[in-house]
């Protein structure tokens, strides 16, 4: 990242925003945004409420989905998406992500092939089984100059209902890195936090720990026969 992550909470938090453009490719209204406070500068990614296109079977809202997975990565440990704040923003009230300064010709489908990629792989695919994600594209896995790989656009998470869908099946049946367990073991043993509870229906929160619990007492990677579970488009 090129700012540290405490300057970006305050860039984030307090930084006057300038939308510079809209992101293509995106079903929903994306904006690049510049951030600017007492000299610093940073780039963001802001999501509205009011370019959200609804979906049968997503509430609007779905920037409180951005933030909640960003807290659940944090509850984990595992710093796995960039840091994200609730804003009111040019058109109205949405989230606010850190912009990851990628080398977009990077995804997961080439990530893969470099074995040294494979933990923090495995990190996102844990997180998206817990988080029930229902788009990780190839596109979504963002490697940074830092060479640390972020999971972005996690707006379809959280569904009571099994929703997974994902490009990250090759580490199926392999079983599960012990370091990966016990955070899920240190997440189960306190209840979800305040912040985080309050971005979930209740019935929402307790499948989260449910899907938790089971990947912890199973141990393994799943793997899907059906060949059904991947996101269109893949990248």
């Amino acid at each position: 990242m090129a700012t540290s992550f405490a300057d970006a909470f305050t860039l984030l938090t307090r930084g006057r925003i300038t939308l510079r453009g809209r992101m293509p490719y995106s079903s929903n209204a994306t904006f690049l945004a510049e951030l600017d406070l007492d000299g610093a500068a940073g780039l963001a990614v802001y999501k509205p409420l009011r370019g959200e296109q609804p979906l049968w079977d997503f509430p609007p809202g779905l920037f409180k989905r951005e933030l909640a997975a960003y807290l659940l990565s944090e509850a984990l440990g595992w710093a796995l998406v960039p840091p994200t704040v609730r804003r009111e923003g040019p058109y109205g009230e949405g989230s606010l992500q850190l912009f990851v300064s990628a080398d977009f010709e990077q995804h997961y489908f080439t990530l893969r092939e470099n074995p040294a990629h494979h933990e923090r792989l495995k990190r996102i695919c844990v997180f998206d089984l817990v988080a029930n994600n229902a788009d990780r594209k190839a596109g979504h896995c963002l490697l940074a100059p830092d060479r640390a790989i972020y999971a972005v656009d996690n707006g379809l998470c959280f569904h009571v209902e099994p929703k997974l869908r994902t490009v990250i099946w090759d580490f199926g049946d392999e079983p599960i890195p012990e370091g990966l367990l016990d955070a899920l073991r240190r997440f189960l043993a306190a209840p979800l936090s305040d912040t985080l509870a309050a971005l979930l229906a209740p019935a929402e929160g307790e499948a989260l720990r449910r899907r938790a619990h089971a990947l912890v007492k199973d141990g393994r990677f799943p793997t899907d026969a059906s060949g059904v579970r991947y996101p269109w488009p893949l990248v």
